[in-house]
């Protein structure tokens, strides 16, 4: 009886977690935020809790798993419309290597040294570090490159506005202020509140509408 005890938990929360992690959203598992891996990690712990004490009520393991999830849910919902709640939760991409240029301080920062920056290189096929004209640390730990164009240093999209909202980091960035932004805007005789995108590449401000996105 306690085999089948066992077996029917063990079925129960495969079931359970297989479910909850289809509402949790699409993910792959090398792009897990933080606290989308201490999510995993709970869950996985308390099913194995309830499987190992099969005695006792199995709803005292289901609960708690049930509220993470709709914790978890509710976080992830709310993030997508504040940024600053998105940044606190999954923190920020770095800039690693800045036209061909190594930032060391903000390597420093994220506790993120050369070796393993030259191992993520390698891992893209990228021979030498003066082959990398951009590099981010994106939020998920992985890396993206952008490689130089024949040994020239390029350009790569600068995000200004997302959701609505301006990065001050990347005005900061290209030394320009907010009513810069807003005077070629203005220009382009779009309001701020329109703007589901706008990124910056090649002195060329490139802007998307909310009116051009499936919702």
């Amino acid at each position: 009886m306690d085999y089948l005890n066992v077996l029917g938990r063990t079925l129960i929360f495969y079931t359970l977690i297989t479910v909850v992690y289809r509402f949790m959203g699409k993910r792959e598992v090398g792009e897990l935020s933080i606290i989308d891996l201490i999510v995993s990690i709970l869950i996985a712990e308390i099913a194995a809790i309830s499987i190992d004490k099969y005695k006792s009520s199995i709803f005292l393991s289901i609960i708690p798993i049930l509220a993470i999830v709709t914790i978890q849910i509710l976080v992830s919902k709310l993030s997508m419309k504040s940024s600053a709640l998105r940044n606190l939760v999954d923190g920020k991409p770095s800039l690693i290597v800045n036209r061909g240029r190594v930032n060391f301080k903000e390597m420093v920062k994220q506790r993120y040294n050369l070796e393993d920056l030259m191992t993520q290189l390698r891992a893209r096929e990228v021979r030498s570090l003066e082959e990398v004209d951009f590099a981010i640390l994106e939020t998920s730990g992985k890396l993206s490159v952008f490689l130089k164009q024949q040994g020239k240093s390029g350009h790569f999209p600068l995000p200004l506005i997302l959701d609505g909202e301006i990065q001050q980091d990347t005005l900061k960035y290209l030394h320009k202020s907010r009513s810069w932004l807003l005077e070629n805007l203005e220009r382009e005789k779009v309001s701020l509140e329109e703007v589901f995108y706008a990124f910056y590449k090649e002195t060329r401000i490139f802007i998307i509408k909310n009116k051009d996105c499936i919702r």
